[in-house]
């Protein structure tokens, strides 16, 4: 699938978003911060951070911005909402809210893989309002219903 990306002024000179293998699910999402002004995220604090791009999706398809697990893992940061969803409809900016759950100031510069974007379809439904649903072995259980 082809995407039309739009690139903004404070994204000039960094690279469009990347799968960084032939495998990847996700493309990486680059920081378009200023060199000069890092954006410092302490302990459990959150910022949007802006990637300097806007994407223009085929309706029937989203847009799922999720955390990388190396910065997860490593420095405990991660996406407040995640994953967020870019809706079909949507031409602003991809930003992407940071939070950072580790014990040291996290430090965005400027070019740096801060999260990955999946691009998906989805179906939308109708509600078919009924009386009773059909049983299943499970039925109602969840939340550890399942075992351990």
């Amino acid at each position: 699938m082809k995407l039309n990306v739009k690139t903004l002024k404070h994204f000039e000179g960094l690279e469009l978003p990347a799968y960084q293998t032939s495998g990847s699910a996700g493309l990486d999402l680059p920081a378009a911060v200023p060199a000069d002004a890092p954006v410092v995220i302490e302990p459990g604090d959150w910022k949007l951070i802006p990637t300097g791009i806007c994407i223009a999706l085929p309706e029937g398809y989203e847009a799922q911005i999720r955390p990388r697990s190396g910065l997860a893992a490593k420095k405990g940061i991660s996406c407040v909402n995640t994953p967020g969803t870019v809706d079909a409809d949507y031409r602003g900016e991809l930003h992407v809210n940071l939070i950072n759950h580790g014990k040291e100031p996290f430090v965005v510069q400027r070019g740096e893989r801060i999260a990955q974007m999946v691009i998906g379809q989805f179906t939308q439904v109708s509600w078919n309002p009924v009386d009773a649903l059909d049983e299943t072995a499970r039925g109602a259980g969840g939340f550890g219903s399942t075992g351990v």
